[in-house]
């Protein structure tokens, strides 16, 4: 369905007209300088356009980016021959256009590590759910996992000590790995800035109050100095904290996960190089030390927190209002420190040097949110990575400028477009197909003082 096609005649005009009005001189806005912001005004600046200004509170990479991160997974799975899941379609043709990019585009090859990657479940029920949604042995090549010895073997002597009790798993070795999503960013950056993108960060001058409105449409945003930056065109790509500035018709909820790192020795550190992703869909997963710090990432799988409260942007309506914190609740720690006592015992008691909240936004489908507003013509929406967003980083900024030049491929555009529909009714602390933790989408509001990390 092209949502498009049911807006008023009149509404639809006004579309066409500030599209066919788009130039390479256009002055372009975009509001959120994190991991989508950056990769779209790369590739805007790689196509030509002159005018780009990009706008964060924070210097980049933000310290509130979901993208600013050691490490993020990266994952490409083809399509099954009988999969017709529109939303499937389109994730795989997005995430093969960014593993293109991650191999290729001189900017983002140095921080892919196509180390594979092994993901696994513990129960009955739950193995067959990855056996049904996550693996093609038919068309990829899998090796499968059924005891302790067998994961062990995936990597170096002294890396998997753990028992894995009950766990089973399939290893694939390509199309798979990580990606070190803070220099990644950091390298969009400094390209798009070298293209002559202009970038306004910091508080108060970067920090969007509101976006600016008249006769009807978007024309810029104002930021906390008082400056008004009018742009003919509007892209709002803010992540979690997108639905302070728009209403979406609560097709955004802003969820959080929780990370923390463990300090390696050099040895440790060395030993744990160029290692797959090991991912349990509800326990938690890891990737290998930064070579900066030596800090290895571990996180504990579940199916999100939210900030549950009254939120004067929406009439004080309960809610998810993200907020930065730099430690987890003791919970999270407690349930990434068992995943370690399966996987890597010896790591379980070490102490953290680092843990945060890392925010991101759910659609109710998980699916993106790329299109131009139906109500304000000069706005495009680019939000909603819904936990998917930091590995498309090379190639998401093309989509997103095809959005704006109104040539998105059918296959992404009819998924991606503005469907409030969908939010009608919506259970705010739906899963969402998530595993692990409680079992359900948990309160920030509920985690007592006392109930914090403490690094």
């Amino acid at each position: 369905m092209n949502y498009a096609a049911e807006l008023a005649p009149g509404l639809r005009s006004n579309i066409r007209v500030k599209m066919s009005s788009l130039s390479l001189t256009s002055s372009i806005l975009i509001v959120g300088g994190g991991t989508w912001g950056c990769s779209t005004a790369l590739h805007l600046a790689r196509r030509g356009y002159t005018n780009v200004t990009v706008l964060d509170p924070y210097p980049i990479p933000s310290p509130i980016a979901a993208g600013n991160d050691i490490n993020k997974i990266m994952e490409h799975r083809e399509l099954k021959d009988s999969e017709t899941d529109p939303r499937s379609i389109m994730f795989a043709t997005c995430s093969r256009a960014a593993l293109k990019g991650w191999r290729a585009d001189p900017v983002f090859q140095p921080y892919f590590h196509e180390t594979g990657s092994i993901v696994a479940a513990h129960t009955p029920a739950l193995i067959e759910h990855v056996r049904e949604n996550e693996i093609d042995p038919v068309k990829d090549t899998f090796t499968e996992l059924t005891t302790a010895n067998d994961f062990r073997n995936t990597m170096p002597p002294g890396v998997l000590t753990g028992p894995f009790p009950n766990w089973k798993g399939w290893f694939s070795k390509s199309g798979a790995g990580w990606i070190h999503a803070q220099k990644a960013m950091v390298s969009a950056y400094t390209e798009a800035q070298r293209l002559g993108v202009r970038f306004i960060t910091g508080s108060p001058s970067g920090a969007v109050q509101c976006l600016a409105y008249e006769d009807g449409d978007v024309i810029g945003a104002q930021t906390a100095d008082g400056v008004l930056h009018r742009a003919d065109q509007t892209i709002l790509a803010a992540g979690a904290t997108s639905d302070r500035l728009l209403d979406f018709k609560n097709q955004l909820r802003p969820t959080a996960w929780t990370l923390c790192h463990i300090r390696m020795t050099a040895d440790e550190a060395a030993l744990y190089r160029n290692l797959p992703v090991l991912f349990n869909i509800a326990k938690g997963f890891f990737m290998e030390p930064d070579v900066d710090h030596r800090e290895l990432k571990i996180c504990d799988e579940h199916p999100g927190y939210c900030n549950f409260v009254p939120d004067p942007n929406h009439n004080n309506e309960i809610r998810s209002v993200p907020f930065a914190k730099t430690q987890i609740p003791k919970e999270a720690e407690s349930r990434a420190r068992a995943f370690l006592r399966d996987t890597m015992p010896h790591l379980a008691d070490r102490a953290l040097v680092f843990a945060r909240i890392c925010w991101d936004a759910d659609t109710p489908d998980r699916a993106f949110l790329i299109d131009r507003h139906p109500e304000y013509p000069s706005l495009v929406v680019a939000v909603g990575g819904s936990g998917n967003g930091a590995m498309q980083m090379p190639a998401i900024g093309g989509f997103i400028a095809d959005a704006l030049e109104g040539k998105l491929v059918r296959e992404v555009r009819d998924v991606v477009r503005w469907r409030p529909e969908t939010a009608v009714g919506r259970d705010w602390r739906d899963t969402q197909g998530r595993f692990g933790g409680l079992g359900k989408v948990m309160d920030f509001q509920e985690v007592g003082e006392d109930g914090w990390t403490d690094i």
